[in-house]
Formats: structure tokens, sequence, C-alpha cells
């Protein structure tokens, strides 16, 4: 079972209906012991840094998701369920990042353009041999909406680039767990096959 957790942000339906395309055991739950037994497991999230991770916290679920990570299980995050991986985020200086990945989220810095940074980019993948980004055409478009992007100290957990104003990072991945900048599930048919990806591997 895929469970897709919901801590109170998000658009947790569209990315369901997104993955049951591909599956019919995929769950959105707030409940424990279906995450404590889930085989995959999607970190979502919108909004303010601060604010998810304080809904995360407060959901009672962080320690059990960290302890899944730990026991190897797959996780794949989206948008802000990515940032929430790393220690900290200028957007919300007084919260703390869950610290999976070493390095900080920073404002987007791209004189005389629009932040934020929403709408289709080319992507280009770092990480060829990612499952995700298995079958995926040369700098597929994915769509985006931040003002906020991850800088990993390790560069090698960078899966994906895109360019605007400044280099970005649009996908990291280290052993079990992978995230995406991009929103996959309103990326048409190149997000369609992130998901795929993910539920096949």
């Amino acid at each position: 079972m895929i469970a897709i957790i919901d801590y109170g942000v998000g658009n947790l339906f569209s990315v369901e209906k997104a993955f049951a395309q591909f599956t019919d055991k995929v769950k959105v739950t707030s409940d424990q012991q279906e995450i404590e037994q889930a085989d995959k497991l999607v970190l979502p999230g919108v909004g303010e840094f601060g604010a998810c991770m304080k809904n995360f916290s407060d959901s009672g679920l962080m320690n059990t998701v960290l302890e899944r990570i730990k026991a190897g299980v797959p996780l794949l995050g989206i948008c802000v369920g990515l940032q929430i991986l790393f220690e900290g985020s200028e957007e919300s200086p007084e919260a703390k990042g869950l610290g999976i990945f070493k390095g900080m989220v920073r404002r987007i810095n791209a004189p005389g353009l629009k932040v934020p940074h929403m709408g289709w980019n080319s992507v280009d993948i770092a990480q060829k041999d990612l499952c995700l980004f298995k079958d995926e055409p040369e700098k597929p478009f994915f769509y985006f909406v931040h003002s906020y992007h991850a800088v990993p100290e390790d560069t090698s957990i960078i899966a994906a680039t895109t360019q605007y104003g400044e280099q970005l990072t649009a996908a990291v991945a280290k052993d079990n767990v992978m995230a995406t900048q991009f929103h996959p599930e309103k990326s048409g048919d190149v997000g369609l096959l992130v998901i795929k990806n993910f539920v096949e591997s």
C-alpha cells in the first residue's frame, strides 16, 4: 500500500487521483498504523515552510515517518514536501526542518522575473538512472509553483535542476528518499510518468 501522508496541508486528493491511475493500493491517511504498514510513502506539502512543519509536528506523525524512512521505506516528497526534508528555510527562520538532507531552502534570486516561479519549465536530469525519471524525454517540462528552492550541502543528491534566474534544484534523491520541487500530479504525461515510475519502482 502507498500512503499519502495527510498532516493537514496540500491538495492531497489531486495527488491521490494521479496515483490511482497506476494502482488501487493508494490511500490518503493520517492513521499512524497505516503509515507504519505502508510499503511506500508520499509526503506532499504546499504553503509556508513553517506552517507545514508545525502541522507535521502537531499531527503526531512526524516520528513515525522518520522511523519508516530510517527503515528503508521509499518516500517521495512533493513541493514543500521536498523543502521540509532539509534543515531549515529562509521563509521561516524559526522553524527546523526534518534534517534528512543537510542544507537550507533559499529564496529564488531571479532579478527581472516574477517570484513565485509559477508555470512550466524544462528540467535537466542529473541522476539519469534514478527510477523516477525512467523513460522521460530529454529536458522534460514540469509544472512549478514556488518562491524558495533547496540548496543541498551535498550536490550529489541533486537529481534534476531547472533555470529560473539562477539554477534551481528541481529534484533530489539519495537511497530511499526522493523528492520533486515541481508538481508531478499537475505536469501532464511527463508528471504522470514520474508517479508511475515511483509506483512501479
